[in-house]
């Protein structure tokens, strides 16, 4: 992909200003480096009202974008994940940059599509996992940290959104994408278990991640919660990450202050030594990460649009978002491999 220059805003626009959609609209109308276009729905009304706000034009179509604009250079795809492959498919195929709302696709199959379409005309797909911009997690990187144990729990009350799909790729998916990113190695074997409540499919779901390096990720995810609880814990030899998503707080504990007392401690205790008067907190050291405040999507859409002129690398590119589809599908498949004891006992009557 060839490197453009910025000296001009970069034509840009939605399809589909639902409810994220709607908050790419008002990003880009309000980011200097972009020229919001159009926003495309089949809701006139709803395009309508966000073209009047943002003073762009309302189109009913990616084909009407393509006719009435075809100098767009970035588009945000935020319609339903059902409908990402026929409408990128379009833009794409023009070399349009693409940043596409997670999860990429519904299936690994209609991933790879998607990713070998983007691969064959050379055009960058972007994938929408904006937790990856949470300013907790981005401090993370800061953290020289080799993951081998990962605890995730993200639960929230029913919002009555997305149940036509399981909460593996409703919720779950945020945090797959998130510890694939920590880890870097590949799955090794997935054991799952979620039970449906309200409807066909998973509402609550666990999921035991073993990785080719030994790492382990232990992840939960559902949308029955009395309460939104988003929370992260890394563990290696070296140190422990907690962060705290929603309240956008973390913590390290790292021992590299105190290796030579460590050392000892250990060395005494080898020895059979009497240590229950150490205080732990002494050998490590213990920081607030710094985290510094940003709209997590505007921070996504300002890389994305940096991404699409070959000024900066995607954070979430096509592959990224290829592998969190392909790790959801290994999860709803453990899922459903698994079996329960009794169930029969337990039908009603």
């Amino acid at each position: 992909m060839a490197e453009m220059s910025t000296d001009q805003p970069i034509p840009v626009a939605v399809v589909g200003v639902g409810r994220m959609g709607r908050h790419h609209a008002r990003i880009y109308h309000e980011l200097p480096e972009a020229q919001l276009l159009a926003v495309v729905d089949a809701d006139e009304d709803r395009a309508g009202t966000l073209a009047d706000q943002y003073a762009c034009e309302a189109l009913p179509s990616v084909d009407a974008l393509l006719e009435k604009f075809p100098q767009v250079k970035a588009v945000s795809v935020a319609v339903p994940t059902e409908h990402h492959e026929a409408v990128a498919a379009p833009l794409l195929s023009r070399g349009i940059a693409c940043l596409i709302e997670k999860p990429l696709a519904g299936s690994v199959e209609v991933a790879r599509r998607i990713v070998d379409l983007a691969h064959q005309h050379d055009t960058l797909v972007q994938v929408g996992h904006t937790e990856r911009f949470n300013p907790a997690v981005r401090a993370i990187h800061s953290i020289d940290i080799a993951p081998r144990f990962i605890e995730v729990d993200r639960v929230s009350p029913m919002t009555f959104r997305s149940l036509d799909v399981s909460v593996v790729f409703d919720i779950m998916i945020h945090d797959l994408d998130i510890v694939l990113m920590l880890v870097k190695s590949p799955i090794k074997s997935v054991a799952a278990c979620g039970v449906a409540v309200l409807g066909d499919n998973e509402d609550i779901a666990d999921a035991r991640i073993e990785f080719e390096n030994g790492c382990i990720a232990k992840i939960t995810a559902s949308r029955l919660a009395l309460k939104t609880e988003r929370k992260l814990r890394v563990f290696s030899e070296t140190g422990y990450v907690s962060l705290n998503y929603a309240a956008k707080t973390g913590i390290a504990i790292q021992r590299t202050g105190n290796v030579d007392q460590l050392m000892e401690i250990r060395e005494q205790l080898a020895a059979g030594a009497d240590l229950s008067d150490v205080n732990y907190m002494d050998l490590v050291d213990v920081k607030e990460l710094e985290i510094k405040e940003e709209e997590p999507l505007r921070a996504e859409l300002s890389n994305f649009l940096a991404a699409s002129t070959g000024q900066a690398q995607p954070e979430v590119d096509a592959a990224a978002g290829f592998a969190a589809v392909e790790a959801a599908e290994k999860v709803i498949a453990a899922i459903r491999a698994h079996r329960w004891a009794g169930l029969e006992s337990h039908k009603p009557v």
